[in-house]
C-alpha cells in the first residue's frame, strides 16, 4: 500500500512513464497530487484522458535537459504540493540509442548521455529541496539491466550510447543520493524489465501495466536500509 500525498513522474507521456500516473491516479489510499510531466503537454492526449477522469493528476511542461527551466518548473510544483513536499520523485523520462559499436557518433553518446543521466540529476538536485520536506522523502530512477557493467554483452551491436548512460545514470542516482541521506531522503534504482514500449518494442517480454504495478508495489515496501540499491520490476538485487 502506497502511502503518499505527492508524486511526480517524469516522461509521463508514453511508455511507462504514462503507466506510472495511470496506475497511481486509481491507487488507493488516494494520493493527492500526481504530477505527470512531459516535454509536449498539448500533444499528450492520454495524459489529458486521465486529467479529465482524475482531478488529482496535473500536467507540467518540462525538458529534463533545458535546464534554465528547472527554476520556473520546480515553482509550479511548489504551488500544487505546498507544505506538503514532494514525496517521490520518479525520474523516468530517457531516450534509447541503440547505434552499434562501430557507428555509434560522439554526438549520440553525447544526447544519450545528457538525457539520461545528466538532465534527471540537475532536476533531483533542483527538486531537492520539496523532496526533503516531504514525509516520504523518495527518489525513484527508472534505468535499465543495460547499465550494468558486471551483465554487458554485446546484444543489439552492444549499444554503448544507451548502455553507458544508463551506467552513468545508476552512479550519478547513487552519489546524489549519498548528498541527501543524511536529509533522511532514499534514492533506489529500479531495473523495469524489457518492457513493451516505443523503447522496448513490440518483441518485449513485459507489458508496461505488470512492470509498473510491481514496481508500485516494490516502493510501498522501501525502507532507509534500501537506500542506493538497484532492483529489478519484481524487488531482487541487480549487479552493478
Amino acid at each position: 500500500m502506497l502511502e503518499v500525498s505527492t508524486v511526480l513522474v517524469t516522461g509521463a507521456n508514453r511508455g511507462l512513464g504514462f503507466e506510472f500516473v495511470r496506475q497511481l491516479a486509481s491507487a488507493e489510499p488516494r494520493i493527492d497530487h500526481i504530477i505527470a510531466a512531459c516535454r509536449n503537454p498539448e500533444e499528450a492526449d492520454n495524459l489529458k484522458s486521465l486529467v479529465e477522469k482524475n482531478d488529482n493528476v496535473h500536467i507540467l511542461k518540462l525538458d529534463v535537459v533545458d535546464y534554465d527551466s528547472h527554476e520556473a518548473f520546480v515553482t509550479e510544483v511548489d504551488k500544487i504540493v505546498g507544505d506538503k513536499g514532494l514525496d517521490i520523485l520518479i525520474n523516468n523520462a530517457g531516450i534509447m540509442i541503440i547505434t552499434d559499436v562501430d557507428k555509434v557518433t560522439p554526438k549520440e553518446f553525447m544526447k544519450n548521455y545528457e538525457i539520461n543521466a545528466v538532465g534527471p540529476y540537475m532536476l533531483t538536485r533542483s527538486l531537492a529541496p520539496l523532496i526533503k520536506k516531504s514525509q516520504r522523502k523518495l527518489i525513484v530512477a527508472i534505468s535499465s539491466g543495460a547499465g550494468s557493467i558486471t551483465r554487458t554483452n554485446a546484444r543489439l551491436g552492444g549499444f554503448p550510447a544507451y548502455k553507458a548512460s544508463k551506467a552513468a545514470m545508476n552512479m550519478l542516482t547513487r552519489t546524489y543520493g549519498d548528498h541527501l541521506k543524511a536529509d533522511g531522503v532514499t534514492s533506489i534504482i529500479f531495473c523495469p524489465g524489457w518492457c513493451k514500449t516505443d523503447l522496448g518494442g513490440p518483441n518485449a517480454m513485459y507489458e508496461p501495466d505488470f512492470s509498473v504495478s510491481n514496481m508500485i508495489k516494490n516502493i510501498s515496501t522501501l525502507t532507509p536500509e534500501s537506500d542506493g540499491t538497484f532492483i529489478n520490476f519484481e524487488g531482487k538485487p541487480m549487479p552493478f
